[in-house]
């Protein structure tokens, strides 16, 4: 049965029934990763937002429509604060625009909520990640010494301001 993906992403919160899915990618992503008990967790926050990213699939073989979730971002609203957490793409799906996809999504809903300000922490090790957020207008505004304590690595914050 051939599948063939159709060129467009699209995204919507995550529901629970993608869980499954999404601890794939989070697996594959993180060497400690995230557990599931977590995520349901966040599912339930009302100050959290899960996004995933979706490729839409057409079965060839019967015009049927399907998805796969191919990356996802959790971010929380507080106050006037946007605060991002985790983004992840599938490992076969990076440098492909999704977790630009799920910034810009990201962005769009904090202006929407009238956030004034965007927050992250990054390893300082993840240039990918880094390059990402400058591309984003984020600038690094600090280190939180051995932050990801597991391996003793730092974080860098970076922030970036809203315009209202």
């Amino acid at each position: 049965m051939a599948v063939r993906a159709r060129p467009r992403l699209e995204v919507r919160r995550m529901r629970p029934d993608d869980l499954e899915e999404v601890m794939v990618i989070e697996r594959a992503a993180f060497r400690h990763p995230w557990s599931t008990e977590l995520f349901r967790r966040e599912l339930d926050h009302d100050w959290s937002t899960i996004l995933v990213a979706i490729e839409p699939l057409t079965s060839a073989a019967f015009g049927r429509l399907s998805e796969r979730i191919v990356g996802f971002l959790i971010y929380w609203l507080v106050h006037d604060e946007v605060h991002v957490l985790n983004v992840a793409c599938a490992p076969e799906q990076r440098r492909k625009g999704i977790a630009r996809l799920l910034m810009q999504e990201t962005e769009k809903r904090a202006h929407q909520a009238n956030a004034a300000l965007m927050t992250l922490e990054v390893r300082r090790s993840n240039l990918a990640a880094l390059e990402l957020y400058r591309q984003f207008d984020f600038r690094a505004v600090g280190i939180r010494p051995n932050y990801y304590a597991d391996e003793g690595e730092d974080a860098i914050v970076m922030v970036k301001e809203l315009k209202r």
